[in-house]
């Protein structure tokens, strides 16, 4: 699913984030910027040590936050290494899931970034429902772009049929209303 929204473009893509081809891959951090497993394991094994020794040297990002290290061996110049909430069905979740779409949109503007590739950012091991978060993270990123950005190619790369699927339902209901 592709969409065009003030000149920028907002792709849904299934897939494996680590062979897409943009100027910043999003990693699903854990607030210790220790590694871990699903989309921040891939991103660590598939860019090489330098970026884990980037990560040591920064030391930690709070929830709802992002930091920058280079890409490493990846096809990108930068990783955004966001900090999602652990999902407790409480109201703060919903505010830090989109402090952290938002922490790495405003890092694309800082670097003068054309293209970004978001995951699913809480959804796997923090529990975050797919259904609650898929709206929060599209809706970050449309009011977004809907300002003067630096950004032209916004995609998120989901990687199971079920995800984006749901993230498709939940851009066809933003876009209408």
């Amino acid at each position: 699913m592709i969409h065009t929204i003030n000149g920028v473009t907002l792709a849904l893509i299934q897939g494996n984030i680590v062979e897409v081809q943009a100027d910043a891959i999003v990693n699903a951090a854990n607030a210790a910027l220790a590694g871990g497993g699903g989309v921040d394991g891939a991103i660590h094994r598939a860019g090489g040590s330098s970026i884990m020794e980037e990560c040591r040297k920064i030391g930690g990002c709070p929830t709802g936050s992002a930091v920058v290290t280079t890409a490493g061996k990846l096809r990108a110049k930068y990783i955004f290494h966001a900090v999602g909430p652990i999902y407790r069905d409480h109201g703060d979740d919903a505010r830090l899931l989109a402090s952290a779409y938002q922490s790495c949109l405003d890092l694309a503007e800082q670097h003068h970034i054309k293209s970004i590739v978001f995951p699913s950012l809480s959804t796997g091991a923090y529990g975050y429902p797919i259904t609650l978060a898929a709206p929060i993270a599209l809706d970050t990123v449309i009011t977004h772009i809907k300002q003067p950005t630096s950004l032209q190619q916004i995609m998120f790369v989901l990687f199971s049929p079920d995800i984006h699927a749901a993230y498709e339902q939940a851009l066809t209901k933003l876009l209408s209303q």
